[in-house]
């Protein structure tokens, strides 16, 4: 198992940048691919973007695509999202989460872990 905490999150107005960040504990962290997940009120989770073990290949949910950067660093047992461009509509808690795939995945029962989410709040 591994342990994940969330942080960054805050108020930040539309156009503006943000950088969320995901701590993980244990000794194994790049033994697992990486997910960021979001969840507004009153809606469904959703999937963010995904990083795979090395950091090599990434995934991105079309709505976030070309605004966000999924990226990790082994060394320090942290993966990051940098979101810039941001929306009104991109307002959740965001979640960071493990996963044992090979590769990536956007689905939600392939994570095993999570972290306990961060606020992101995006001002029109």
């Amino acid at each position: 198992q591994v342990q994940l905490v969330e942080s960054g999150g805050g108020l930040v107005q539309a156009g503006g940048s943000l950088r969320l960040s995901c701590a993980a504990s244990g000794r194994t962290f790049s033994n697992y691919a990486m997910g960021w997940f979001r969840q507004a009120p009153g809606k469904e989770r959703e999937f963010v973007a995904a990083i795979g073990r090395s950091g090599i290949i990434n995934y991105y949910a079309y709505s976030v695509k070309g605004r966000f950067t999924i990226s990790r660093d082994n060394a320090k047992n942290t993966v990051y999202l940098q979101m810039n461009s941001l929306k009104p509509e991109d307002t959740a808690v965001y979640y960071c989460a493990a996963s044992s795939v090979v590769g990536t995945s956007r689905y939600e029962s392939d994570y095993g872990n999570w972290g306990q989410g961060t606020q992101v709040t995006v001002s029109s």
